[in-house]
């Protein structure tokens, strides 16, 4: 019967200490992995994203070129400004739009592309800003234009 009562205490003592949960030092120990790899990951992943977003403006700008030129076939007249791909406010002769969604009017950073008529390196010129929205910059802040 002594024997009995002693294994039921082992048990016990063994039932708290699995419940006993993490110790202070081994949470930080896990916060401290977790920070390192988001800090070798998280760069990373973030300049991937900005390299996507200049890939898309460049496409963009290439849809808003065929666009324009198409407008031209069309109406035998460049637009004045891209708004007038999306609607024929100003009554157009031979205007069959809509030729472009007015979202891709915008740039992935949420500005207006510049368009330019008559444009300085062609008949036209659409640019974006690039990421910075300044004029000139490198990698993601180069500006992407219709022309190169």
């Amino acid at each position: 019967m002594l024997l009995n009562i002693s294994n039921r205490n082992e048990g016990r003592r063994i039932a708290r200490s699995a419940a006993r949960g993490f110790t202070l030092v081994e949470l930080l120990l896990v916060l401290i992995i977790l920070a390192l790899i988001g800090g070798l990951v998280l760069p990373n992943i973030i300049g991937r994203a900005e390299g996507a977003k200049v890939k898309a403006a460049s496409s963009q700008i290439d849809r808003l070129s065929m666009a324009v030129e198409t407008y031209y076939m069309d109406t035998n007249a460049f637009p004045d400004t891209l708004d007038q791909l999306v609607d024929n406010n100003s009554g157009v002769s031979g205007w069959n739009g809509p030729y472009v969604k007015r979202s891709i009017l915008k740039d992935p950073w949420s500005r207006e592309y510049v368009y330019q008529y008559p444009g300085e390196k062609g008949q036209f010129d659409i640019t974006s800003l690039g990421a910075d929205g300044q004029p000139g910059g490198e990698e993601n802040d180069a500006d992407i234009d219709n022309w190169d």
